[in-house]
């Protein structure tokens, strides 16, 4: 199978127009069939499959008599009927069927003419395979224009026969990929560039299955790393790893914040593709594939790894422990955020390694998912802009605790602002930032922070789940307005509410933000 490229925006036809071709329609039976129906008796029928062959239609069709009697044949026509069309159909001659009238119904439309848009909003990308094509009759001086029938591959109408008309011939038998503007409208896409972003989504819906929340997995560390008993190996990289996560107080300080996120284990895959796998000691997610490779060959009855290098261990050994996680964890929707806690069962005792093995594996899949969700919400927008997404999670210590802060970057730039970054002539506060963050402090509950950062000037919004701390938040915004413009950035609304952020079906470009250019 092909792709389309880009058509430019297409509409569906009329559903009379359709149906008024059809009735009187001649289908040739392949095989004669005297007797099928007697004269002046009809039939129902249903189209099972259709072909196209050159300028001509192949149909097998299901024949239902009024006995009940039913029979399949083969057909062919002057015009493109639909899979799962219902007709009425009578036989004149013994090697014709004559389509007395095209049956439809709200819940049986053998071919859509428009879409639903609460099914497929505004802005959904559909698949979908191409059945037939044929060129339409041409006035003098118009365009060329060209009738096809396509089965939708993907959304709620999955199944479905949609017929559209287009400037261009689709090759039959080929993928299309389109983006829904209107009830009767479509924009087509190169198929390529969609097919990564579908693979990701794949991916990640697969990905947030296994992962669970990380607290788990460091109250684990801190019981091996405070317990003589446990194995020395193992002590030493619980006791290394929890001391390389950052203090809530270090935050405070810029630096500390880009080492904290270039720790985050978000960049180790760009670290070993730029030669620089001997630095990335302190990195989290290199340091939870050494915890479980040592895990392994400490575990009883455990295969014996010959190697525990990153290339290596990563792969068999974290799917291995994360095999039973996807069967039991509820799927929440690629992309979103921040990612649902998820607690898996705590260690019982220090030796339980089969268990650490999968708090391991499982804290290895979140940071995946973080990393997959950076991919798939970053691309070129429909505005032609580029945005660039990072999304991390990073456990800060508060006291014995460890609280994880979910952290989502976005850079969107035009293509001259791109242009002039790789110059480096680029002023890095021209380009648009957003910034999310999520994190659950006691006593204040779970918040979230939306902000938006745009030549110098800063807005945003605060989210608190519990009421009495979105009211101690915005009695103290005034005060954060003053910091904000002590650090030298102009301040535009800062607003807090009560519960969580708007959710729902939207694109990326539909998200809400404060924005002070409009």
């Amino acid at each position: 199978m092909t792709e389309i490229n880009s058509l430019g925006a297409q509409t569906a036809i009329n559903p009379q127009a359709i149906k008024a071709q059809l009735t009187g329609e001649l289908l040739n039976l392949t095989q004669a069939q005297p007797g099928l129906l007697k004269p002046g008796e009809t039939a129902q029928a249903e189209v099972l499959t259709l072909r196209q062959s050159g300028s001509t239609f192949q149909l097998v069709l299901q024949v239902i008599q009024a006995n009940g009697s039913q029979t399949q044949v083969q057909a062919s026509a002057n015009q493109p009927i639909p899979p799962g069309s219902q007709l009425t159909v009578s036989q004149p001659e013994s090697n014709r069927l004559a389509v007395m009238l095209q049956q439809a119904s709200a819940s049986n439309v053998a071919t859509l003419t428009q879409l639903d848009t609460s099914k497929v909003p505004v802005g959904t990308l559909l698949q979908g395979k191409v059945l037939t094509n044929q060129a339409l009759p041409q006035a003098a001086g118009a365009a060329a224009s060209f009738r096809s029938l396509v089965s939708l591959l993907n959304t709620a109408q999955a199944g479905a026969t949609l017929t559209i008309d287009s400037p261009r011939p689709l090759p039959i038998g080929s993928l299309l990929s389109a983006l829904v503007q209107g009830d009767q409208s479509l924009r087509f896409v190169p198929l390529s560039g969609r097919q990564e972003q579908l693979n990701i989504a794949q991916q990640l819906l697969t990905q947030q299955g296994r992962q669970a929340s990380l607290p788990g997995l460091l109250s684990a560390l801190q019981q091996i790393a405070s317990s003589p008993a446990s194995e020395g190996e193992l002590r030493s990289i619980a006791s290394t790893l929890l001391a390389s996560l950052p203090d809530a107080r270090q935050l405070s300080d810029g630096k500390a914040v880009a080492q904290a996120l270039n720790n985050s284990g978000a960049f180790l895959e760009a670290k070993l593709l730029g030669g620089l796998g001997a630095n990335v000691a302190t990195d989290l997610k290199a340091q939870l594939v050494r915890l479980v490779a040592q895990a392994t060959l400490s575990a009883p009855a455990s295969p014996v790894i010959a190697s525990t290098s990153l290339a290596q261990a990563l792969p068999a050994l974290a799917r291995g422990a994360l095999g039973m996680l996807d069967r039991v964890t509820p799927r929440s929707p690629p992309g979103a955020f921040p990612l649902p806690s998820r607690l898996l069962q705590a260690m019982e005792n220090e030796g339980d390694l089969q268990q650490l093995l999968r708090l391991a594996a499982a804290a290895i899949s979140r940071l995946q998912s973080h990393a997959l969700s950076s991919l798939q919400q970053s691309g070129t927008l429909d505005n032609g802009n580029l945005q660039t997404t990072w999304q991390a999670e990073i456990p800060v210590r508060h006291g014995q605790e460890f609280i994880p802060l979910q952290v989502k970057l976005q850079r969107e730039e035009t293509p001259e602002q791109q242009a002039e970054r790789q110059h480096e002539q680029q002023d890095p506060q021209q380009a648009l930032w957003r910034i999310e963050l999520a994190f659950d402090l006691a006593p204040l509950g779970p918040l979230q922070v939306q902000a938006q950062l745009v030549q110098g000037r800063l807005s945003g919004q605060l989210w608190a789940e519990h009421e009495p701390t979105a009211r101690l938040i915005d009695s103290q915004l005034g005060e954060l307005r003053e910091r904000l413009l002590a650090r030298g950035l102009e301040v535009g609304d800062l607003e807090c509410h009560p519960g969580i952020p708007p959710q729902g079906p939207r694109t990326r470009v539909e998200q809400r933000w404060v924005d002070e250019t409009a």
